[in-house]
């Protein structure tokens, strides 16, 4: 089984091509989302937090993300310290899930599959590429945020040229070209290379 990472930076819609990766029958892991559940389930994660970050961080036991957000996204150290904490755990959980799939290959979705270390445990990578403009305009509709905050945030992630280029497929998301093709073809090619592993 091939282990597929999928990523691009924050708004460049790689959700969306995940989703159509799964109408194909392909399992995904949604890295975002098992990270969310780890913080709120994860005893050691939980303390953690609150000792670097203070009681805010828990409203009633449950996480606080826009409390959490203010801080590490207005302060690199301190996203950092917080990429420490959580993402050992969510490589050990994605791992966990991968070694049950039963499928040609499967797909790790998350945005910082390269600066997380998680992309020494797959095999191929998908890139998914936007306009900046287009990136900003959907993160401020989807977060409700200002585009000062969506700028913080793609500032503080890999510069998305460089990312592209250490992926073997990209996909273009730009509300031009569709997606749909995009991801079919892909999809050939990745069941072709699973066979040959075989």
């Amino acid at each position: 089984m091939l282990k597929i990472g999928l990523t691009g930076g924050i708004g460049s819609g790689k959700t969306t091509v995940a989703k159509v990766f799964e109408t194909l029958g392909i399992p995904v892991y949604y890295a975002d989302d098992a990270t969310k559940r780890l913080m709120n389930s994860n005893e050691f994660i939980k303390k953690s937090l609150i000792k670097y970050f203070g009681e805010g961080t828990y409203l009633d036991g449950i996480l606080n993300r826009k409390y959490l957000a203010n801080i590490v996204f207005s302060d690199k150290e301190k996203l950092a310290l917080l990429n420490s904490i959580t993402h050992p755990l969510t490589i050990n959980d994605a791992n966990e899930w991968m070694a049950k799939q039963k499928s040609p290959y499967i797909i790790k979705e998350a945005a910082l599959l390269f600066e997380s270390n998680a992309a020494k445990h797959l095999d191929y990578f998908i890139g998914v590429s936007a306009p900046l403009a287009i990136r900003i305009k959907r993160v401020m509709q989807r977060d409700a945020i200002t585009e000062i905050e969506v700028v913080n945030r793609i500032n503080r992630q890999m510069n998305e040229e460089e990312k592209m280029k250490r992926c073997d497929f990209v996909i273009m998301n730009n509300d031009e070209e569709l997606v749909i093709p995009q991801v079919l073809k892909i999809h050939e090619e990745i069941l072709t290379l699973s066979t040959r592993k075989k």
